[in-house]
């Protein structure tokens, strides 16, 4: 998988807070909470967790559930260090440095719920496919859930316009498509396929928007978010090197005046437990 800077996280981090379905998130601490099939004892397993975010996003004005054990399993060492030095002296964890392409690597028994960040946008359908048989598989012996946040949806609009943001949209699609290292990435699909998937393995299902709503707060964010996009598309026969710099210069011109809304879904999946 394509590795992330700790800037890069933390210049995100902000927007994908506010972008966080509320219900969903609820939903998925509440069924820990609730649930009396589960252990007292509650193990979350963070796929791609980076620096801990969606331990974050669990933990935030969080005073009535007990405490959770989290697994936080990425493939970079240096996020995975740096998680652990926010919240191993204050939150119970355990740290996996492991190919998350490995799925019998990984540390999934005797976990409650799955859960992940801005992950499977980045994965194929084999991954997906595996994932969702393993824990079928798993919820024979006990009920595991699943909660993954923030998947790119492939929707993305600013204001003010441009003549080429379709263009470069459209091969911002594409290369969300490339082979991330899990095999051809799902891209956009991400959130339809798990969703379709996890219904036809049994599981109930709940999905909810959750765009990125970024304006001149977000300018450093922004700026660096058209770096990104330009990047990923610069090598695409589609998209012409000289209106592709046009396209920087106005949007980085407009970065703290105008607006950019990037659409993610969010899916929380339960096991059907009577």
């Amino acid at each position: 998988m394509s590795g992330f800077s700790i800037d890069w996280l933390d210049l995100r981090e902000g927007a994908d807070s506010r972008a966080r379905n509320d219900e969903l998130l609820n939903q998925a601490k509440h069924w820990l909470r609730s649930n009396t099939t589960l252990a007292s004892d509650k193990t979350v397993v963070d796929l791609g967790s980076g620096t801990g975010s969606t331990l974050r996003a669990f933990t935030a004005q969080s005073t009535k559930q007990e405490p959770l054990n989290w697994r936080l399993v990425d493939q970079d060492a240096a996020l995975l260090k740096e998680a652990n030095l926010r919240h191993g002296r204050s939150q119970q964890l355990k740290t996996f440095e492991l190919d998350l392409a490995n799925i019998s690597a990984l540390p999934l028994d005797n976990a409650d719920l799955i859960t992940a960040s801005a992950l499977f946008d980045l994965v194929s359908v084999s991954f997906v496919d595996r994932l969702v048989s393993e824990l079928r598989n798993k919820c024979q012996q006990q009920p595991v859930g699943f909660y993954a946040a923030l998947n790119y949806d492939g929707k993305t609009s600013w204001t003010p316009s441009h003549p080429l943001d379709d263009t470069v949209l459209d091969a911002f699609n594409r290369d969300q498509q490339r082979d991330k290292g899990f095999g051809q990435a799902l891209g956009p699909d991400a959130g339809s396929y798990m969703e379709q998937l996890f219904k036809r393995s049994g599981f109930k299902v709940f999905s909810a928007n959750s765009p990125w709503e970024l304006n001149g707060f977000d300018v450093d964010m922004v700026t660096a978010l058209i770096s990104g996009i330009a990047g990923a598309v610069a090598q695409d026969p589609a998209v012409d090197a000289a209106a592709l710099e046009d396209w920087i210069q106005f949007r980085k011109a407009h970065s703290a005046t105008g607006t950019c809304t990037v659409g993610h879904t969010d899916l929380l999946a339960f096991p059907n437990i009577g």
